[in-house]
């Protein structure tokens, strides 16, 4: 069934206190647009039409950045006259060719593909379809009034203030999320008004007109409270934030991977697990993460599309983005692995140690205060505490290379671009700015000298009186 979905995006937010549009605020990394919009995607729109309104540009600037595929329609409601003015300004960028209009809201994020679907068949290009839930505590929510028990038709949407006392003991609730066919929406939309207290036109109103053309009125219910909540303040954008990570914690334990504290999870894109892996408290993962089987987090991790393999074991404290750790590797704790950092197996990063854009052969160890920038390095070289590849030179960037068995000492400073031979050693506290040998011991460091009845400087005496 071929199917427009219309995204509504154009409110301010006002409870968000921000100058932020609501929609652009973030949820587990992504904005909450970004996950509606990635949810209609999975059910293969003919049409999508975001209405935008207030902050207009950069929510359209945000619809139009990867990863949403090219043609996804922008239109502006201006002013923001309520629900039924937003499909109005829809409606010239829907196709009447398409069956069904899917009317999803901005700020109400995890609806899932599914969902959505099960809605749309619900309309099947005939009915009104409406998405509802029963609520522990209804309060203040719109209720489902049905000629009958459940399954019944609909004939109303009663809001709570107008509800009757046995209204209100109604716990089916409208979400805001419905699907009609396209051809009467059109009709539907147009002809509604804006007689009432606040001068708007509300697009529950069309059930009314549903009802009085004998078009049916049914009902979807949606599976969970998670999938249709909005968020309309930061207390309920965290409320969300932890029943979303509750939820993929435990997915992940489900699969087997041991969570310290599931409470104290994070992750803001995907996470790819082996058997037997651990992770303590407090880590984030971001972007697409994976680690392979037995490796083991320590707490308070920061890591960001990153392959960890079989065996590795990441200390506490660690930062890793755009990285590979190889098997067996030690890393941190308080280490940063940056962008291009690959590190062959049984590699030791230690404390307070830097790689950026290097590969480290099997093997290899830097243990203590050190940088390796640009470098690539061999296997079972020791790199010393206080060590550094001085590898930009203020315009541009060079390449130390570091052969095979080479022990650098602390606090070297290696000036790229340079070759340091196989099995060469390097004298602690030399500055390398020209190739050493391999096998051989090289030195660069001033001869040390002690002059006898020096004295420090004292400082001046102020004088007296």
């Amino acid at each position: 069934m071929a199917v427009n979905v219309v995204i509504m995006a154009a409110g301010k937010g006002t409870r968000m206190k921000s100058a932020l549009p609501k929609v652009l605020h973030r949820l587990a990394g992504v904005s909450l647009l970004q996950h509606v919009l990635d949810a209609s995607a999975g059910l293969g729109a003919a049409r999508t039409v975001v209405v935008t309104g207030h902050g207009a540009p950069e929510v359209e600037a945000a619809v139009a950045a990867p990863p949403n595929a090219p043609g996804i329609v922008c239109v502006r409601q201006m002013p923001q006259l309520g629900t039924g003015h937003a499909v109005q300004q829809a409606l010239p960028a829907l196709d009447d060719a398409n069956a069904v209009t899917l009317i999803l809201n901005g700020d109400v994020p995890l609806i899932r593909s599914a969902t959505a679907r099960a809605l749309v068949e619900a309309c099947g290009g005939a009915r009104l379809a409406l998405l509802t839930i029963e609520l522990a505590d209804a309060s203040g929510y719109g209720r489902i009034v049905r000629d009958g028990g459940a399954g019944a038709p609909i004939r109303a949407i009663v809001e709570h203030k107008d509800a009757s006392a046995a209204q209100r003991g109604i716990r089916e609730i409208y979400t805001g999320i419905m699907a009609a066919p396209t051809r009467l929406l059109r009709r539907w939309v147009m002809a509604l008004r804006d007689d009432n207290a606040q001068r708007e036109f509300y697009l529950t109103d069309i059930v009314a007109m549903a009802v009085a053309e004998g078009v049916p009125v049914v009902g979807s219910a949606a599976p969970s409270e998670t999938e249709v909540l909005g968020v309309n303040s930061p207390v309920q954008l965290a409320d969300l934030e932890r029943r979303l990570q509750r939820a993929r914690a435990e997915a992940l334990m489900e699969a087997g991977v041991r969570l310290a504290d599931p409470a104290r999870f994070d992750l803001r894109g995907t996470l790819a697990c082996g058997s037997d892996v651990e992770i303590d408290i407090g880590c984030l993962f971001e972007g697409a993460v994976t680690l392979g089987d037995g490796v083991r987090v320590g707490a308070h991790c920061c890591i960001k599309d990153a392959r960890i393999e079989s065996g590795a074991v990441i200390h506490p404290y660690t930062h890793i983005d755009g990285a590979r750790v190889g098997a067996g590797a030690l890393i941190g704790p308080y280490a940063r692995l940056r962008p291009g950092a690959d590190l062959g197996a049984a590699v030791h990063i230690g404390n307070f140690v830097e790689v950026k854009n290097s590969t480290l052969a099997a093997g290899a160890k830097a243990n203590h205060l050190a940088y390796l920038g640009d470098a690539t390095v061999g296997e079972r070289v020791n790199y010393g505490a206080g060590s550094i590849t001085a590898n930009y030179d203020g315009a541009n960037k060079h390449r130390s290379v570091i052969g095979n068995d080479v022990h650098v000492g602390s606090n070297c400073v290696l000036v790229a671009p340079i070759v340091i031979g196989d099995g060469a050693t390097i004298g602690a506290g030399s500055t390398i700015g020209r190739d050493a040998p391999a096998g051989q011991l090289t030195v660069a460091r001033a001869r040390q000298a002690s002059i006898a009845g020096w004295k420090r400087p004292q400082k001046a005496t102020a004088p007296k009186g």
